[in-house]
Parts: structure tokens; C-alpha cells; sequence
């Protein structure tokens, strides 16, 4: 199935109404010029044609393959993926720019289906591939350093091995996805169809969430009532999709014979289930040395006797209300790209003028933002919703980081360029951190050091605590289905035995907030895909660390880190650092610098 891509971030974007310059919107004639163009049509009769024929030369056919053959056989899957993933780039980019629009909608949903249908024939490839033995592959790899160089994809596809169904199974399966997609289409309509009443003004989801941060604590109660209320008023088609979603899955993994819920996700990751136990432990053990303690200050600086859920993103007291404009925004971020090395600044200059970036609010438009691939013949694409403020600026950094990557990774080429999500983080943060530390270093005095402090501790605890908060949920949610469906009330209960545990005493919750678990769109989308955050927030802090030290030579190994793409392991890609994440104290190293960043905000209380 080719994935589209989706929001990735916790969205806190509303309705822009204030002048920010003028934001940049997507030209996507790299991809197509439209709907009918001719070269759209050309490639799906391509496909389908292609498709056919490699089923025809192929199937039944790899064991006798010499290794000229294999590179061959190889090259041409390579290039069906590479045409198919230009099609769902177009048809998905266009989706969301206007999910509210059926027939955008409809477009996808064609080409999904016809592509589904044009690449069930290619399912026998990796079921195939499995049933050689690792002598006979290691025997190809020798005689063909061009074959040899695609090992890393072999090693991908053979970890499913003892996972893997029969070929008809296999292919039912395939057929089958185009299901689980409508569910997650069907989730991705309710939120963008969602109406909120808060003071006499109609807002969508965005809009309402972004009253979250709204300096009136009047205006940030209102919105988290009438979040609960609407939520509440949708919860059985919330509860439905999320039961079906962890149905469907559970079903297939126990066909797969996988042991837990969770297995997939660490395959695709290419990640050890113990390297992700031990982040998690050492996130959950840490929760009173980071979000406790953050918040307990912050309640002083709000002076409150007790935060609601609404305070959490409040704005601080003694933050600057001013709004960042495009322009601004555009500078800081390409300033501090320039500042770690000049060719960073190169990569990230044709996102800003050549239509790659998305970036006003509108309506209809997928909430959150992120960085989409697309293919390695053409460049990525990044979506956000802008709407000036200091946040929207580090949101703008992370998304450029995963463009830089993705056109350093496009030279691997379409099979080895994909990493996955627990690196795919790595340039993003890194990409914020640079941002962070050029804004930290140009703070005018203590208050606006404090101000920029505190803000990068909110968006680590949002990305380290609050995630791992979100698998815990996950975990207890897959679990929880295996023995049956799931009232609402039963989800409800899952969410808020999370949330004070990550949250702390500092907190009361609200009558509602419990069904806050509906909008977010990973659960559907890409489930366990959320440590990835806390993963790569951990892995960058490391790193960071290893920059800050002075490392010789460290720009030239962070870039091949990047050009690697999928090519090679987290435990290679990181040894030229002198890390290792399957070290349970590399993520007490990361975990040290958010509570070091707390150590000097409570200095400063004096």
C-alpha cells in the first residue's frame, strides 16, 4: 500500500486572521499540472502495464535468477514504486490541502484503489524473497556490488519473514487495505467537518484548538469546554473507528503470529523492542524531574492553586505577544541553518522560493503540518498551518529539517532513501535545536531568556513526556481490545490513567477532558508511531550534546547521518558519534538536557 502522508504534529493552529506577510503556497506542477493532464494518465496506464509484465517475468521465477538478473529485477520494482508514489503524492498533497472537498476526495480515492488494484499482482515479490535461503542471497550480494548495495532493503523485507502469510492470504490482505483507509478517511473527515460555538464565533478544530494558547484564560476554558462538548457529541464515531482500526489489526496480527501490538512498528522502525523499553522506562522514571517540575513553575508564574488543562499551553505571563510575520520567521530559521553550515542553508533555500511550502491557514485545510518526500526524482513538500508565533517558527524549523533530510536521502534512490520514523526525526529536532539555541543566544535579557527557556522545555516535555504518554495510551488501548469492544467510557478511562501520571499534582482535569484521546490522528493513522517523537527528541539531545562539545569533523558525519537515508542501522548511523541508543544511559544523557534547561529556569526564580 503507498502511504499518504498526514498532520504529524500536535496541532495548536487556528483560523489566521492577522497579517503575516505573504505565505507561500504549494505549486504542485513538479508533480502534475492537474488532474487531467496527460502525463498523469501516461503513468497510470505505465503502471498498470508494468505491474502486469514483472508479475509475468517474475513470479515464481526468483530463485533462478542470477544476480545481473536480480539488479534488473530489482531496478524495475524500483521504478513502479516510484511512479506509484508520485501519483498518491499528488493525489494526497492535494487532498489535504482541502480535505472538505469531494471532489479532491474522490480523486484520491481513484487513484488509490486503482493503484491498489495495479499492485496486488506485485505482492508475490517480498513473500518470494522470503523463502530464499540467506546463503543463496549472500552468494548474489558477492557476485554484484550494484545488487549488494540493496542489501539493507533484503534485511527490511526478511525481518517480516516469520510473519509472513501465504501468497493468497498476502494478497487478500492487500485488496483488504483500501478498507482501513476509508476508516481513516472517514476519521480525517469528521475532524475537518467539526463546528465549535466559542463566544458567538463559529471555528474549526484548529481555530478552537489554538484558543488553548490564548493569553485570556477565559478564552482557553471556553475552548476546552466546547472541545469536550463536541467531542462528547461525536465520541461513538470516535469509539467506532478507533475500535475497528484495533480490531483490524489485532486480527492481522494474530495471523502474522506477532507477539504483541507493538511488533510492526518496531520491524518498520528497524528498532529492538528493548531499545524502546528502555526509552519508555526512562521517560515514565523521569516524569518528576521534567513535566512535575515544569509545571509546578508554571503554576507559580500563572499563580495558580491548581493548573487545569486549559493552563497547559497557556501563554507565560511575562511571554512577548508579538506576532512573528513570514519574512521573520523565514530569516530565523535560514539563519540558523546557515550558521551550522552553509549547505544546509543551499537545501533549504528552494523550499521558500519555489512553492514547496504550504503555509496559511484555510479552510478545509488537514490540521498540524509536516514533510512529505514525495519521490527521489522530484523534492519534498511541507505543510503548516502559520500563524506567527515563536512556536510556528520552531514548527517551520522542524519541517525544514525533514526537507533537508529527504533531499539529502533522495540520492540513496527510492528503495534506500526512506528512513524510517525513529531517525526520520533526527533532522527535525536537530533543525529546531539549531533554531532554538540561535534565538537563545540573541535574547536581548534574563526575562526573554527565560520566556525562550521555558517555551523549548514546553515543546520537549510535548514531545518526550506527552508522547510517551500517548504509547502508554496505545498500549493500554490494544491491550484493552483484545478482550472485547470498547465503550467509550472504557477509552476514557484509558486516557486519564495516563495523563495525571505524565501530567503530575500540579494538574486538576476538567469534567470532559477525558475524551480528548479523539483527535489525534496517529492512533488512526500510524499507530505506536508516536515514540518515534520522544526517540528522536532523545537521540538529537544526545547528539546535540556531542556538537556542543566541540567534535571534530561533526558536520561532515552529520551529514552523511542524513544521506544514509535507510541505507544503514541507528547503531551504525550513530557510532561515529560515540553513541549507542541501546545504552540505557544514552537516554538519561538526552533526558539531562531538558532537566538541566528546568535547573536553570528554577536558578532563576532565585
Amino acid at each position: 500500500m503507498f502511504q499518504l502522508p498526514f498532520p504529524v504534529r500536535d496541532a495548536n493552529a487556528g483560523s489566521g486572521t492577522k497579517d503575516l506577510g505573504d505565505l507561500p503556497e504549494w505549486d504542485l506542477d513538479d508533480l502534475y499540472t492537474g488532474e487531467d493532464a496527460p502525463e498523469l494518465k501516461r503513468d497510470l496506464d505505465w503502471l498498470e502495464q508494468a505491474c502486469g509484465s514483472f508479475a509475468t517475468d517474475y513470479e515464481g521465477k526468483l530463485a533462478e535468477l542470477d544476480a545481473a538478473g536480480f539488479l534488473e529485477c530489482v531496478l524495475r520494482n524500483e521504478k513502479i514504486n516510484n511512479i506509484a508514489g508520485r501519483i498518491m503524492s499528488f493525489a494526497g498533497l492535494r487532498y489535504y490541502q482541502q480535505t472538505t472537498d469531494a471532489g479532491r476526495a474522490k480523486f484520491m480515492s481513484d487513484c488509490q484503489e486503482k493503484i491498489t488494484n495495479y499492485t496486488t499482482p506485485l505482492v508475490f515479490f517480498t513473500l518470494e524473497l522470503n523463502q530464499l535461503e540467506d546463503d543463496h542471497l549472500d552468494g548474489l550480494f558477492a557476485r554484484n556490488a550494484d545488487l549488494a548495495r540493496y542489501k539493507p532493503v533484503f534485511d527490511r523485507i526478511r525481518a517480516m519473514k516469520p510473519y509472513q502469510l501465504s501468497n493468497e492470504l498476502e494478497k487478500f490482505l492487500h485488496d483488504l487495505g483500501v478498507v482501513g483507509d476509508a476508516w481513516e478517511r472517514m476519521f480525517d473527515e469528521t475532524i475537518a467537518g467539526l463546528s465549535f460555538e466559542v463566544n458567538g464565533e463559529t471555528l474549526n478544530i484548529e481555530g478552537t484548538l489554538n484558543l488553548l494558547t490564548d493569553p485570556e484564560r477565559d478564552n482557553r476554558e471556553a475552548g476546552a469546554r466546547e472541545l469536550a462538548e463536541v467531542f462528547q457529541s461525536n465520541i461513538k464515531t470516535f469509539a467506532r473507528v478507533h475500535n475497528t482500526q484495533a480490531k483490524e489489526k489485532e486480527i492481522i496480527d494474530r495471523w502474522r503470529g506477532m507477539p504483541t501490538a507493538q511488533t510492526g512498528r518496531h520491524l518498520s522502525n528497524q528498532v529492538e523492542p528493548e531499545v524502546v523499553e528502555a526509552l519508555r522506562n526512562a521517560v515514565v522514571k523521569a516524569y518528576p524531574k521534567l513535566s512535575h517540575r515544569y509545571y509546578e513553575l508554571k503554576r507559580k508564574w500563572l499563580g495558580l492553586d491548581k493548573m487545569q488543562v486549559w493552563d497547559r499551553n497557556a501563554p507565560l505571563p511575562m511571554e512577548d505577544p508579538r506576532v512573528v510575520d513570514w519574512a521573520a520567521a523565514e530569516k530565523t530559521v535560514m539563519d540558523a541553518y546557515n550558521a551550522f553550515d552553509p549547505r544546509m542553508g543551499e537545501i533549504a533555500a528552494p523550499f521558500f522560493s519555489k512553492g514547496w511550502i504550504d503555509a496559511g491557514v484555510k479552510p478545509g485545510k488537514a490540521p498540524g503540518a509536516f514533510a512529505h518526500p514525495t519521490v527521489t526524482n522530484v523534492h519534498p513538500y511541507v505543510m503548516l498551518n502559520y500563524l506567527g508565533k515563536p512556536r510556528d517558527v520552531m514548527t517551520l524549523a522542524h519541517e525544514l529539517g525533514h526537507g533537508v533530510h529527504q533531499v539529502l536521502a533522495a540520492e540513496q534512490g527510492e528503495m534506500l532513501s526512506s528512513t524510517p520514523l525513529t531517525l526520520a526525526e533526527t533532522a527535525s529536532v536537530f533543525g529546531e535545536m539549531l533554531t532554538f539555541r540561535k534565538m537563545l543566544d540573541g535574547a536581548k535579557d534574563d526575562a526573554q531568556r527565560k520566556v525562550l527557556l521555558a517555551g523549548k522545555v514546553e515543546d520537549m516535555i510535548n514531545t518526550v513526556v506527552r508522547q510517551i504518554a500517548f504509547y502508554d495510551f496505545e498500549c493500554k488501548l490494544h491491550a484493552a481490545r483484545r478482550s472485547g469492544e470498547l465503550t467509550p467510557e472504557d477509552i476514557n478511562a484509558l486516557w486519564m490513567s495516563v495523563q495525571a501520571e505524565s501530567l503530575g499534582p500540579a494538574f486538576e482535569f476538567m469534567d470532559g477532558y477525558e475524551t480528548f484521546w479523539a483527535y489525534i490522528p496517529h492512533f488512526v493513522h500510524s499507530p505506536f508511531y508516536v515514540y518515534a517523537y520522544a526517540f528522536g527528541d532523545g537521540l538529537v539531545n544526545a547528539l546535540y550534546a556531542v556538537y556542543a562539545e566541540g567534535e571534530e569533523g561533526f558536520e561532515e558525519k552529520y551529514f552523511d547521518m542524513l544521506k544514509a537515508g535507510g541505507s544503514k542501522h541507528h547503531k551504525e548511523l550513530l557510532a561515529p558519534f560515540g553513541l549507542d541508543a541501546s545504552d540505557p544511559a544514552f537516554w538519561d544523557k538526552g533526558l539531562s538536557m531538558i532537566s538541566g534547561f528546568i535547573d536553570e529556569l528554577e536558578a532563576m526564580e532565585g
